[in-house]
């Protein structure tokens, strides 16, 4: 590599005999200098263009262009990444040596005597310095590129790709040090404060704490909670068998529906027992293992905050609401009996291959879980129709009232 030094001195014969020791050394140096005519009067004492980090070291004057030197070398030594001072003193002025030595410069040098071996070896030294300053340097910067997530570093998390991004929240592929694997990083792009003022961050942090403890094989695994600049952020267990939105391009066997439907609302009764509501069931929403068991993803809060973005001033909402219940979907009170008709609307397609209710708006779509009645099953499927008519009820004193009793239901007609 070639190497490059840096003079600041207003001396040019002095500028000479240093490049030509340094050259004496290593021929192709390139040893460039910044005198007082390179400098305005009240500017930096290096001029706009030149890139003190391009250069292997700094040979610095104690006084260059009227300036403190030691000054100067301080501030220097602030700056990231830049190279190693030699600072230049006046026979008579060793205690000043004493402090740039303090302030972080690699060596001294009298002006009025250069030992050459001295010199030489005090550059060597400086050279290899800056070599493994560099080095770490690019490393580190390395690593922060790593853990940068959109516009968010998150350490103890690498970068492989963006897996998709909504309307508060983008959804990263990572490899995690707690993890020790691949994870999934959701990233909230609704800052703390603003959660704050809706009054429901405090609560959204509660809730995932409390899934993060909950050990249940049909619920997703929460590595790490947290915040970074500002926006919050989830790491989850990643699922590369996807969901099981991808399996419903048509009906289900009976039986694979009754089981997906069993490990669902076991889940649910997990959640529901440390007194948190899904509200955003739904086929995306139920994650595939590799040995093929569900998890559910994707619970509380996150839910309430999407709502609390799409819906405006006017009340439309965006997206289809598919799979609301009536009371959610008319923004009324919520409890467990709420999730409840979420599944049973899933298993309702499932089963039949066709979502209960459809519209050409989502307001459409919401008029309908309130008040049109239900399709009926085919004949096939006809010793379903109970269970779907007390999941589906408009009214939810009608459904069942906890995920326990449908449990206890499912276990009388369908024994396992």
């Amino acid at each position: 590599m070639k190497v490059r030094i840096l003079i600041i001195d207003d001396d040019p014969q002095y500028h000479k005999l240093l490049a030509r020791h340094i050259k004496s050394e290593w021929a192709d140096a390139e040893v460039r200098s910044i005198r007082k005519t390179d400098q305005s009067a009240d500017g930096p004492l290096i001029p706009e263009g030149v890139n003190a980090s391009d250069y292997n070291a700094v040979l610095l004057d104690r006084a260059p262009s009227g300036k403190d030197g030691l000054k100067s070398l301080r501030e220097f030594k602030r700056r990231p990444g830049f190279p190693p001072v030699i600072f230049i003193i006046d026979r008579g002025n060793e205690l000043l040596a004493v402090e740039a030595v303090k302030a972080g410069a690699e060596d001294y040098l009298l002006r009025e005597e250069i030992n050459h071996d001295r010199f030489i070896a005090s550059l060597r030294s400086a050279i290899r310095k800056h070599k493994r300053t560099s080095a770490l340097l690019s490393r580190r910067q390395a690593l922060d590129e790593a853990c940068r997530f959109g516009a968010v570093k998150i350490r103890g998390h690498r970068f492989i790709r963006e897996l998709g991004s909504g309307g508060i929240s983008s959804v990263y592929l990572a490899e995690g040090d707690k993890a020790k694997g691949l994870v999934v990083l959701k990233v909230f792009r609704l800052v703390p404060e603003i959660l704050e003022a809706q009054n429901s961050f405090d609560r959204f942090i509660q809730e995932y704490e409390l899934i993060s403890r909950i050990e249940h094989p049909n619920i997703v695994r929460i590595f790490d909670l947290g915040v970074a600049d500002d926006h919050v952020y989830i790491t989850m267990e990643y699922f590369k068998e996807g969901s099981l939105r991808a399996k419903m391009k048509q009906a289900l066997p009976a039986a694979t529906a009754l089981d997906y439907l069993r490990q669902i609302a076991d889940a649910l009764m997990a959640i529901h027992d440390v007194g948190i509501l899904h509200r955003d069931l739904k086929p995306a929403n139920v994650m595939f293992r590799e040995d093929r068991s569900i998890a559910l993803i994707d619970f509380g809060l996150a839910k309430q905050m999407t709502l609390d973005q799409e819906i405006t001033g006017s009340g439309e909402i965006f997206g289809t609401p598919y799979y609301m219940s009536p009371e959610q979907g008319h923004a009324g009170q919520v409890d467990e009996r709420s999730d409840i008709y979420s599944l049973g609307v899933m298993v309702f397609e499932m089963l039949s291959g066709e979502k209960p209710f459809t519209a050409d708006t989502p307001m459409a779509v919401i008029y309908k879980h309130s008040n049109t009645p239900l399709p009926r099953l085919s004949e096939a499927l006809a010793e379903f129709q109970e269970l779907l008519d007390r999941m589906l009820a408009k009214n939810p004193h009608d459904r069942f009232q906890s995920v326990e009793e449908l449990l206890g239901y499912l276990d009388v007609q369908w024994p396992r």
